[in-house]
């Protein structure tokens, strides 16, 4: 009987009695929201980001090398930049790189972007005016660097295009089908109220009929009480 009394009060004080259902569904709720929780910008595009600035980074230091080489950096920009010649300059080809980094960034990193417009204007842009580049440049003949840079703006303007056309998108789509099907699991799934109450949570023992006895007579006879 003690026993059946003291899990009857814990199960009151805890809360947790038989018909109590508010412990495991909490923690699973809270686990399903964290598993659904949407990031602000996908890792693969993260990634993405980050090539496009490595491409205008590679352009920039290939171009200062190139610049160096050819008779100091302070005569070369003078000669390259402050009297810009189309067919003995590589200053439109850095300049191509800032514009690729400065379109692909505001559209995929800013405005987050989920179509291929966007880059294939930037692709299309690099190819036709490299290719021009290289048919009537005269300096290509004179460096090694007239090979060199045209053909690596060429080859990371399309690795940008394959990454975010075979990578970048088609994940993000995949893991907005994932989120989605997460979202509509959890409102499918009704809410979890109280239980219902069982009887145990007020279970009150009886009196017991001996013990009672008892106690009439240990009030009726002071002696007994005293001997004991």
């Amino acid at each position: 009987m003690d026993s059946r009394c003291s899990s009857s009060a814990d199960s009151r004080l805890t809360g947790r009695g038989p018909g109590s259902n508010n412990g495991t569904p909490i923690g699973a709720r809270g686990d399903s929201c964290e598993v659904g929780e949407k990031k602000c910008i996908s890792d693969v595009r993260r990634t993405f980001c980050l090539f496009v600035t490595f491409d205008l980074l590679f352009i920039t230091m290939l171009w200062i090398i190139e610049l160096n080489v050819n008779g100091g950096i302070q005569k070369q920009l003078e000669k390259e930049v402050l009297h810009y010649d189309y067919h003995a300059s590589f200053f439109d080809i850095f300049l191509l790189a800032v514009f690729r980094f400065a379109a692909l960034i505001l559209a995929y990193a800013v405005c987050k972007l989920r179509h291929w417009w966007a880059i294939a204007i930037t692709t299309a842009t690099s190819c036709a005016f490299l290719i021009v580049k290289v048919i009537l440049s005269k300096v290509i003949l004179m460096v090694a660097f007239g090979y060199l840079l045209p053909i690596i703006s060429f080859v990371l303007a399309w690795i940008e295009t394959w990454l975010l056309d075979f990578k970048v998108l088609p994940q993000e789509n995949e893991d907005e089908n994932r989120y989605q099907s997460i979202m509509d699991a959890t409102e499918r799934v009704p809410p979890l109220g109280p239980g219902p109450l069982s009887d145990g949570q007020f279970y009150s023992p009886p009196e017991s009929v001996a013990d009672s006895d008892e106690e009439l007579d240990d009030k009726h006879d002071p002696e007994i009480g005293l001997i004991q």
